[in-house]
């Protein structure tokens, strides 16, 4: 199906767009000439979808890519929770969300991108959405620890709801102090981070209601139990990890490709946490020959 078909007012470029799903305001772009294949682009935690702006280019050459700012990021709104407005930031809500977005972009299926807690949704969406799914692209993708293996004792929530413009401001004072040194953590050559890119990183996380929806994201932490279901993937998979990765182990990359049985594994050298942003040509050189697999 034609994005652009179904979908006039759409145009297959660049230019920020926005649509409304599930008490969301979604900011996303578009890449590409607006046909099959497609690529849903889920960025990690802390960043946007400038995180990539390196592999955009030359991925739309052989794809139609969307990149979507994930709720709590970017441009994408950051509404409070409600009975009435039905929001929920759960990793399960936010995989369905996904699924939900390209549904109405009138979009069958894509192949989906995610990188860090990215990765972890695209996991979800596969498993709880498979007929959305063509083909799952994981970047250091957090499947055996961290956001996917955390969680808040259930004793506790209620209080912490509760408490939630208290511990939302203090979680924003903690980021703010703490956020150039947490992205740099990602790169294995932080020299080669622009400054100006960090400083539009901050800005992109800083927006809105965003203390809150990052409180929100983390109320919603669970364990996934992901690596009870990983090996039911049935459809064409490529792990990739950065060589010197320290937030997601590359022995965790390395265990993944093992256990997804259609998995190819790629390690990419002189990066960590985020190849498509530190050695993008190889990136994209892996996501190509990945892609006629899928294709």
């Amino acid at each position: 199906m034609s994005l652009t078909m179904s979908h006039p007012s759409l145009q297959s470029d660049s230019d920020s767009r926005f649509l409304d799903c599930r008490g969301f305001r979604l900011h996303y772009r578009i890449h590409g000439s607006g046909e099959p294949p497609f690529m849903l682009l889920l960025h990690g935690s802390f960043l946007s979808m400038r995180s990539w702006r390196n592999v955009v280019g030359p991925l739309s050459e052989m794809a139609t890519l969307i990149a979507l700012d994930r709720p709590a990021f970017g441009r994408t709104s950051r509404p409070v929770p409600t009975k009435l407005n039905g929001v929920s930031y759960a990793p399960e809500a936010q995989s369905d969300l996904a699924a939900a977005f390209l549904e109405q972009l009138g979009i069958d299926k894509a192949v989906i991108v995610g990188n860090s807690t990215g990765g972890t949704l695209a996991m979800l969406m596969a498993l709880r959405h498979p007929d959305k799914v063509s083909g799952l692209v994981l970047v250091d993708a957090m499947i055996y620890s961290a956001y996917a293996a955390s969680g808040i004792p259930p004793v506790m929530k209620p209080f912490l709801k509760a408490a939630s413009p208290v511990f939302s401001r203090l979680m924003k004072l903690l980021i703010r102090k703490f956020f150039d040194r947490l992205l740099l953590s990602f790169w294995h050559n932080p020299s080669m981070l622009p400054v100006e890119t960090l400083s539009a990183y901050r800005a992109d996380m800083m927006a809105g209601n965003w203390g809150r929806g990052f409180w929100e994201v983390f109320l919603e932490t669970h364990h996934l139990h992901l690596d009870e279901k990983v090996g039911s993937i049935t459809f064409p998979v490529l792990v990739v990890t950065g060589e010197f990765d320290r937030t997601v182990k590359v022995e965790e990359s390395l265990r993944l490709a093992r256990e997804v049985p259609t998995a190819d594994l790629e390690v990419i050298g002189d990066s960590a946490h985020l190849p498509h942003e530190e050695q993008p040509e190889a990136f994209v050189a892996a996501v190509k020959a990945f892609m006629q697999r899928v294709c």
